[in-house]
Formats: C-alpha cells, structure tokens, sequence
C-alpha cells in the first residue's frame, strides 16, 4: 500500500546537510560550536545529562498503604436508635390564611397570591 511521504514510520531524523561551498560549510561548524559554549555557559548540557540520567534509571514502584498509626481495619457504623431505614422529614405545607392562591406569571415560575388585586395585575401583565 503506498503511503504519502510525510506518513514516514521511520521518525525524524535528519539526513546529512549538503552546503553550497566549503564557506559556509565552516560558517555552519562555528555556529555549531558557538551554541554548543553557549549551551554550556547556561548549564543547558547539564540539564540534559540529568533528563538522560533520570530516563535511565528505572521507575518508582509505589505500594498504597496505610500510613504508621492508622492500623484500623473496622469503624463501626453509629447506631442512633432507628431501627430500619431512615424516613424522610416530611415536606413543608402553607398552613397559614393570608395566602390565598398560587397564580401563573407569563413565562415565569408559580406565584403566590395574597389578594384578589395581585391575581388581576399578573393577568393584566404584558411583555
């Protein structure tokens, strides 16, 4: 099966770079030697020797356990005195009498309703 070229499996590395003339050919190898001291100047070499040295060495095996002093293998649960399952608290009623209704705004949640005037008013209310 042919493949488009830059599908390449074989990574990224570079082939050997051809110069024009044997100028710039030294001008490319002072260049090269002047990033390498610069490199070096910054510790940039160093850190690359500690990120090869860390890739090296071989992985951490972690075990989860229980840290010293938290040997508890059972907490019992709390006994309140229910017996069974726990109900419910019961849901709040209106029990009260200055509330007269519940009415429908337009678009909008239930309202609740205290006189006959808020009752007129949400009916009469317009965008």
């Amino acid at each position: 099966m042919m493949m488009h070229p830059a599908l390449s499996m074989s990574g990224k590395k570079k082939g050997k770079t051809k110069f024009k003339n044997a100028a710039e050919a030294q001008r490319a190898r002072e260049l090269a030697s002047d990033w390498k001291d610069l490199q070096k100047k910054w510790g940039v070499e160093q850190d690359e020797q500690k990120r090869r040295r860390a890739m090296r060495a071989e992985t951490l095996q972690y075990s989860l356990t229980a840290p010293v002093g938290r040997a508890t293998t059972h907490l019992p649960s709390r006994n309140t005195g229910e017996a069974g399952t726990v109900t419910y608290k019961p849901s709040p009623q209106y029990t009260g009498t200055k509330m007269i209704g519940v009415s429908q705004m337009p678009k909008s949640n239930a309202v609740p309703v205290f006189n006959s005037d808020h009752i007129v008013d949400i009916a009469r209310m317009r965008r």
